[in-house]
C-alpha cells in the first residue's frame, strides 16, 4: 500500500520533472563559466527561458488531483518564475537592464522558501541543510542587488554562472524529497 510520509515540499510522481530541470540548470552554468564570451545577453535569455520551464513544471506540481504538500510554495513560485521568465525573454534589452533585479527576486523568494522549509523540518535529521541552502540562496540574491545597483556586468556574469549551477543542485536535492516512498504494511 502506498504511504506519503511528510514533507515541506509534498511527494509527486513527477518527482524526476524537478530533476531534469536542476540538471538543465548545472549544465547551463558550467557552459556559461566555460564560455563567457557569449555575452550577458544571451545568458538573461538562457536564464529567463529556464525560469519559464521552471515555472511550468512548478506549476505541474502545484496543481493535479493529489495536490502535495506545500502545493501553495509551488503554485507562487511558479507565477513568479513564469512572470519574470516572460518578461526576460520578451526583450533582450529590456533583459539586459532589468536581469539582476529580477534574479535577485527569484533568489530571495527561493532562500525564504528554504528557510521556512528547515523550519518546518525540524524534527527531521538534516533540516539544516535547507537552512543553509535558504541563506546562501539569499546572499545570491542580495549579490545581484548590488550588481544591478552598480552596473557591474562581470560581477553580473560571474553570479549567472554561479546562480545557475548552485539553484541547478539545489532543485535537484529538492526533488529527491518529493520522491513517494512505497512502504509495506
Amino acid at each position: 500500500m502506498k504511504t506519503s510520509s511528510l514533507n515541506y515540499w509534498g511527494q509527486s510522481k513527477y518527482w524526476w520533472i524537478v530533476l531534469i530541470v536542476g540538471i538543465l540548470m548545472v549544465i547551463c552554468g558550467f557552459a556559461y563559466w566555460l564560455w563567457p564570451s557569449i555575452g550577458y545577453a544571451v545568458s538573461s535569455q538562457i536564464f529567463g527561458w529556464l525560469l519559464v520551464l521552471a515555472g511550468i513544471v512548478q506549476l505541474c506540481v502545484s496543481s493535479g488531483v493529489n495536490r502535495p504538500r506545500g502545493w501553495g510554495w509551488w503554485l507562487a513560485g511558479g507565477v513568479i518564475d513564469l512572470f519574470i521568465g516572460f518578461m526576460l525573454v520578451r526583450s533582450v534589452i529590456l533583459s539586459e537592464i532589468v536581469f539582476p533585479y529580477f534574479i535577485s527576486i527569484v533568489f530571495l523568494f527561493w532562500g525564504l522558501n528554504a528557510i521556512f522549509s528547515s523550519v518546518n523540518m525540524r524534527q527531521r535529521r538534516y533540516w539544516w541543510i535547507y537552512l543553509i541552502n535558504g541563506i546562501l540562496l539569499m546572499v545570491i540574491g542580495f549579490f545581484f542587488l548590488e550588481a544591478g545597483y552598480i552596473q557591474d556586468m562581470l560581477m553580473t556574469s560571474l553570479l549567472t554562472s554561479i546562480a545557475f549551477i548552485y539553484w541547478g543542485f539545489s532543485i535537484s536535492m529538492i526533488s529527491y524529497e518529493m520522491r513517494p516512498v512505497r512502504m509495506q504494511e
